[in-house]
């Protein structure tokens, strides 16, 4: 995971490749329409494929999708099945056809696991709805009266534990060993299908006893394969070796906003686990320094790091549209030691849909469909290849060793043995360069001139400070 770049896929909204037979005749909703919780407008799996020259062009080798499974949402993370690909998404033939394009490629594939809830048409839940108390199902549920009302009325109770109080998500009962064998076999089905990894979703509310017997599984069936969840602070409890391997490191994402964006940066997001606010340079760097010591090297090395997601305004959103700050966000991004994930549609510069304004352009604004057939508002595809070949050709930089220093309000340095990269956040001043930096090699920078001397306002320079 340290030499790997992610890209992250949200299907529905990807790309529909028109090759699926369960969509025929059915009322999907226009590509590109309104971004909202409902409705399907038919991004499967082969549409992925089709797109894996453009993806694997920026230099990505590994690809996690959101979940793909049997679900009556756009999102899927309210499952009926765990053991069917969607078949709007092209059932299982369609992941088989993708795990065989992606490993011909010598890429990667992660799946999304929503392990702690399912949707109330699962088939267990529905099971006990049907037969109440005398469902041999009962218990993998945690229930608290009868009857269940999986469609409760206004102030009344659903019955059973839920996630977030959610009707629609009824909570497993980890404490019953059925779950766990059958939450368990699901892990092990997709890992012997083929499938390379697993993204774990909201892992902080199941027991850990759990996750310790799921990596476990995991590792008897590949030990190689990867195992990251989505815990968006402190996961030290997580990361001790017998649970996960990294974690989905949003502390990076917002640290790195708030620095690139500044006082540009759109106020108004509220969520205190992803603080989007104005960083100084020294805020910055204690931010990151306190994240990184939490964690032993080989953990910092399989984070899988990133500005945004489905579940947060897009970072162009964040940035009100800069693209300027985004490429030096996207830069420090993949400067740190861990995966750098691409959201689908970053390099097309999507921004949060058409109402990206409303909410301050969180879920669902921001799974807008990928405009393949439209102009694209902007193209950091080579720059973001440029990036991938930046990590790839410096091993420092996946070992996590480059030293970082604050150069005034608005410089940042990033420091190995014969190269410095200066990165300058002004958007108004040139960042004045000292001796002997003003005079040394330009080996790269994010604009096609430099000035000498000086590192011009909203741009990074990698510079050669060693004879080669």
């Amino acid at each position: 995971m340290a030499e790997a770049v992610i890209y992250q896929i949200f299907p529905d909204r990807f790309r529909r490749s028109g090759r699926v037979d369960e969509q025929r005749l059915l009322a999907l909703k226009p590509w590109g329409s309104d971004p909202t919780e409902q409705g399907f407008q038919g991004g499967d799996l082969y549409g992925v494929i089709d797109a894996l020259d453009h993806i694997q062009a920026m230099g990505v080798t590994c690809l996690y999708l959101t979940p793909i499974f049997s679900s009556a949402a756009n999102h899927r993370y309210h499952a009926y099945d765990y053991l069917q690909v969607d078949p709007l998404l092209g059932g299982d033939a369609a992941l088989d056809a993708l795990i065989s394009a992606v490993h011909s490629r010598g890429m990667r594939l992660v799946l999304d696991g929503v392990f702690n809830h399912c949707g109330r048409g699962f088939w267990a839940f529905h099971h006990v709805v049907e037969n109440e108390a005398a469902s041999p199902y009962r218990d993998w549920f945690h229930i608290q009266q009868w009857p269940l009302k999986p469609y409760p009325g206004e102030g009344e109770s659903c019955g059973y534990d839920c996630w977030w109080a959610i009707p629609d998500l009824p909570k497993f009962n980890h404490a019953n060993p059925a779950v766990q064998d059958y939450l368990l076999r699901v892990a092990r089905h997709w890992l012997e299908r083929g499938i390379d990894g697993w993204r774990l979703d909201v892992p902080d509310e199941v027991p850990q006893e759990f996750w310790i017997d799921f990596r476990q599984t995991v590792r008897a069936v590949k030990g190689d394969a990867w195992i990251v969840g989505e815990i968006w602070g402190d996961a030290r409890s997580w990361l001790q070796g017998d649970q996960f391997d990294g974690v989905m490191n949003y502390r990076i994402g917002w640290s790195t906003l708030g620095w690139a964006g500044g006082k540009g940066l759109r106020q108004g997001y509220q969520n205190p686990d992803y603080p989007l606010q104005p960083r100084s340079t020294e805020e910055l760097l204690n931010i990151w320094r306190a994240t990184t010591s939490w964690y032993r090297p080989d953990v910092n090395r399989a984070q899988l790091n990133l500005l945004d997601s489905h579940d947060v305004p897009r970072a162009l959103h964040s940035l009100n549209g800069d693209l300027k700050a985004l490429k030096l966000a996207l830069l420090l991004l993949f400067l740190q030691p861990g995966a750098p994930c691409i959201y689908y549609g970053t390099e097309a510069g999507l921004a949060g849909g058409p109402n990206s304004d409303r909410s301050s352009g969180p879920e669902p604004a921001c799974r807008e469909a990928f405009p393949w057939d439209e102009d694209w508002p902007a193209d950091l595809g080579a720059y973001i290849q440029q990036l991938a070949e930046l990590r790839r050709h410096h091993a420092v930089i996946q070992q996590g060793e480059l030293s970082w220093r604050s150069v005034g309000s608005d410089g940042l340095v990033a420091q190995a043995d014969g190269w410095e990269i200066w990165i300058n956040r002004s958007r108004n001043n040139a960042l004045a360069l000292p001796d002997p930096q003003a005079s040394a090699e330009v080996l790269w920078s994010t604009e096609a001139a430099t000035p000498a001397g000086a590192i011009a306002a909203q741009s990074a320079a990698l510079l050669l400070t060693a004879p080669r």
